[in-house]
């Protein structure tokens, strides 16, 4: 992948299940489907919460809710 939309997540309920789906969302809008499902299925078999954090920075630049409107 070349570039990685941004994605708000810091500032977001932290749930997991939350932030795979904002982040899902944010690939899918910009046309990254494949990617999408990859990186849920890549969280949902991780063996931790910052190891599920850590797939999800791999696939989008996560950014501030108060920075979402800069896009």
């Amino acid at each position: 992948m070349t570039t990685k939309p941004n994605c708000p997540l810091i500032g977001a309920d932290g749930n997991i299940f939350n932030l795979v789906g904002i982040a899902s969302r944010t690939l899918k809008k910009h046309g990254l489907n494949a990617q999408a499902k990859e990186m849920r299925n890549r969280v949902f078999s991780s063996s931790s919460y910052e190891e599920a954090l850590c797939i999800i920075s791999e696939y989008v630049n996560i950014v501030s809710v108060d920075d979402e409107d800069d896009e």
